[in-house]
């Protein structure tokens, strides 16, 4: 069955709209208490959310549906990502839920489901709660005396602050220590600056005043300039930008640099090397991490691992193949041996103690090797077309693969949750990784129908 309501991360869209509706959030919510449904128990889901205007249609919705079906549902309103995969497994509910569109603008929505032991859902699970709601059978709703209730936890925020304090090394503090975090005006506006400041930090929060329509703008990890000028102007020692739901971190250097998903995750994978606690013999990434990552890591004798696209797969093979360190260049971060899925906060952490431990800047200790050229573009193309079957595009690709002859990497993607080609190359000449990503683009677009391609180079 092609899957129209999952992509790579859940389900999203544009709010209001299918499949980002209420109708269709309660026939998602019936579809996925049916599969989680099982034995004679009081079944629990756990509903969070980020500060979206439309998380107040869309929680209302999935909670109606969940209820119909007999699941009581706890409500802990806005919250990180991550704190639902972890509430999800504290109060040992069957089912969590985020409602949330991560680093999209607020006219996005999207749901993000994670099973009971806290992971996303597999594929498969995904592809059977879709083939329900397109059944649309509702014969199973429960009688009025088996309906579920709701409540509100009220102390959800505490708890994941008091839970993600304990990953810091024992008797470690921040004191001394001046930090600028931007929370994106999201769902960490509140708990990320109290985790700071609880364990010593000089803390300037950024983007702490949502108001229902500024989440990501200009800010968080998708617009890191406010975090970086704020650093430089207040001296502080490093910055941190979250996103909209916290589950992925950039960081900046006491100079204002930006530290991507890469370096933060070599950083986090060297230091605990050296500590003897890193399994797998190195850590996992996508196709999309820096070919200097791999280098850096070969020169310790570990190894770079890739998966497709998208923090789930990452953390299936780590799960699968014994890693406990993994994620993504954007800044997804996966610490396995705290956590099921990336957490921007519990990142933070471990970069902030291997700061400590180094007893040196972050302009020092986190720039652990040099990036070679690396560029993406995004190239949307006409509904109906399949760019990367037509043979023009197969020998467009055919010609720039030998145009790099062996000295870097070429990658085409098609996304998971919009019409758009991701064609990117890395290599150790700059002019030739420009050259062949924008020929490239050029061809796809040309045969596709599209517009002009989107995007920016990553050096």
């Amino acid at each position: 069955m092609t899957r129209k309501l999952f992509g790579t991360d859940g389900i999203r869209g544009t709010a209001n709209t299918a499949p980002m509706t209420a109708d269709v959030a309660l026939k998602v919510a019936v579809a996925t208490a049916r599969h989680f449904r099982r034995g004679t128990h009081r079944h629990l889901v756990v509903i969070g959310k980020d500060t979206r205007l439309s998380g107040y249609m869309l929680e209302p919705a999935l909670t109606a549906g969940f209820i119909s079906m007999g699941m009581d549902c706890v409500l802990v309103g806005p919250i990180p990502t991550p704190a639902i995969a972890m509430l999800t497994r504290s109060l040992r509910a069957d089912l969590g839920v985020m409602i949330s569109a991560s680093h999209n603008p607020y006219e996005d929505n999207g749901i993000k489901l994670f099973g009971p032991d806290g992971h996303k859902l597999s594929d498969e699970i995904e592809a059977a709660i879709e083939a329900s709601v397109a059944a649309g059978a509702d014969h199973d709703l429960a009688p009025p005396a088996q309906l579920g209730r709701a409540r509100r936890l009220e102390d959800a925020g505490g708890r994941y602050i008091e839970w993600v304090k304990n990953t810091l090394p024992r008797g470690m503090r921040l004191d001394g220590i001046r930090i600028v975090v931007d929370c994106a005006h999201g769902a960490a506006y509140k708990v990320a600056p109290s985790v700071l400041y609880e364990l010593g930090a000089e803390v300037i929060p950024l983007g702490v005043s949502p108001d229902g329509f500024n989440i990501n703008r200009e800010s968080g990890a998708m617009a890191t300039g406010a975090m970086q000028k704020a650093v430089i102007e207040h001296k502080a020692d490093i910055g941190l930008a979250l996103d909209g739901d916290a589950d992925r971190l950039l960081v900046a250097d006491e100079t204002g640099a930006l530290l991507d998903g890469d370096q933060l995750m070599g950083l986090i994978a060297s230091r605990a090397h050296r500590a003897g606690t890193l399994r797998g013999g190195g850590l996992v990434a996508t196709v999309m991490s820096n070919l200097g990552l791999e280098r850096y890591l070969g020169g310790l004798g570990l190894t770079l691992a890739r998966t497709a696209v998208g923090d789930r797969y990452v953390f299936e093979h780590m799960r699968d193949n014994g890693f406990n360190v993994g994620g993504e260049q954007s800044g997804h971060i996966i610490l396995s041996d705290y956590a099921t899925t990336g957490d921007g906060i519990l990142a933070a952490l471990q970069v902030l103690a291997a700061m400590i431990e180094a007893h040196g800047p972050l302009s020092q200790v986190g720039r652990i090797f040099t990036p070679l050229p690396q560029r993406l573009k995004n190239v949307r193309f006409a509904a109906g077309t399949e760019p990367l079957k037509l043979a023009k595009v197969k020998d467009a690709v055919q010609e720039a693969e030998a145009r790099l002859n062996g000295t870097g990497r070429l990658l085409l993607r098609k996304s998971g949750t919009e019409p758009v080609i991701r064609v990117m190359a890395e290599a150790e000449d700059e002019a030739l990784v420009a050259a062949v990503v924008d020929d490239l683009s050029a061809v796809i677009a040309a045969v596709a129908g599209a517009p002009a391609a989107t995007g920016q180079g990553k050096h």
